[in-house]
């Protein structure tokens, strides 16, 4: 049973602006996976990102699984993916019957690790699978490191799915996230910087890709008079009601990355003096949207009392995520990897960082750190 919390992780955050598109559909009796919001929220999308296209969805999940299709990616085929992620990034690849070859994280920024991107990429080669595809992730909003991974990538001739689920508003070297893979996906679930109660959007300067994934969303209905199918399609369209929320959080996409900001700032200023703790930091040409506040502690230990004194207070924080290779589900797949994630895991806490939080929840939430902090000196 879901716990209730005092101050939750990453709470969704409305502004009642979502009301009038609400309200529009109903007015228009265009609830389903048609209407006029479809068309606006795609185009917000594509304006506020630089890009020629998008396909709204209903989870960033089906994203990933129509990209993999849109790419080829087949049965026994095989395909990189960040280890350091939520299942939703792996899963896809299982729905298509193709071989995840998971990839440890770099220190940096916790994401993809060039380096051992390319040890797998050639070790597959030698074995004579060649990877159809890469998914890399951005961690918590923190780009990852894109002019090496994209270099590896186009040496080898490998397309890249950016899962940005976590990271709409964070840019490399000012350009959005999610527009430098072959496909770029995003989530807009409950938890998200911005959300549609549950939703995602597939998006590539390829019109095409796009085309075909909404036919593929709409259970591939041929263009016909009747019910024609000469394709497998899915039920993955996003409904023009979810869409209409979507318009009316896009109208405030610029002030939640401010204030998961300012979140972070706030929590980095007043923990300062904590040697035991260290906070993910932006190399230079990085801009991260700070989705969620996380810290790194000096111990599993540490964390876990972290954790718990938080819980004792009804405060929700995470562990950072289990890497997918030593999850029960994926730990016999292939795997490149140096223990970065799993000492990441063990260490990691992520910190409430909803952006409506206020100084005085912050202020509750450090406290509680603090006295643990104190007491483990």
């Amino acid at each position: 049973m879901k716990r209730d919390f005092d101050i939750y992780l990453s709470p969704s955050h409305l502004t009642g602006e979502e009301q009038k598109f609400i309200e529009n559909a109903f007015d228009k009796n265009h609830i389903s996976a048609s209407g006029e919001n479809l068309a606006g929220f795609e185009s917000d999308l594509c304006q506020y990102l630089d890009i020629s296209s998008c396909s709204l969805l209903n989870s960033g999940t089906s994203a990933i699984h129509l990209a993999l299709i849109l790419l080829g990616v087949k049965a026994g085929d095989e395909v990189l993916c960040s280890t350091f992620t939520y299942s939703a990034t792996i899963n896809p690849v299982r729905y298509q019957n193709a071989i995840p070859v998971l990839v440890d994280s770099e220190r940096e920024t916790w994401n993809m690790s060039p380096e051992l991107l390319e040890k797998a990429i050639k070790d597959r080669i030698t074995k004579g699978k060649k990877p159809k595809a890469i998914i890399l992730v951005h961690l918590y909003g923190m780009p990852s490191k894109m002019n090496e991974l994209i270099a590896i990538a186009r040496k080898y001739e490998i397309p890249i799915i950016e899962d940005a689920a976590e990271a709409l508003g964070s840019k490399y070297e000012d350009k959005y996230l999610g527009t430098f893979g072959e496909l770029g996906i995003f989530s807009f679930n409950g938890n998200k910087i911005i959300t549609t109660s549950g939703g995602g959007a597939l998006v590539s300067d390829n019109p095409e890709y796009c085309k075909k994934a909404n036919f593929l969303a709409t259970q591939a209905r041929d263009d016909a008079p009747h019910y024609q199918h000469s394709e497998i399609g899915y039920n993955y369209r996003m409904t023009n009601l979810a869409a209409g929320i979507g318009r009316g959080q896009m109208e405030v996409l610029d002030k939640r990355v401010k204030a998961k900001r300012e979140t972070y700032n706030f929590y980095k200023s007043e923990l300062a003096e904590f040697k035991d703790i260290s906070f993910l930091e932006e190399p230079e040409g990085f801009y991260s949207n700070r989705w969620l506040t996380t810290i790194l502690t000096d111990s599993y230990e540490t964390r876990e009392a972290l954790r718990l004194a938080l819980e004792n207070e009804n405060i929700e924080s995470r562990p950072l995520w289990k890497p997918m290779h030593v999850q029960p589900v994926f730990k016999n797949f292939p795997a490149s990897t140096d223990g970065s994630s799993e000492v990441l895991f063990n260490r990691g806490l992520c910190l409430p960082s909803g952006s409506d939080l206020t100084t005085k929840d912050l202020m509750r939430v450090v406290s509680v750190i603090k006295k643990v902090l104190k007491l483990r000196r």
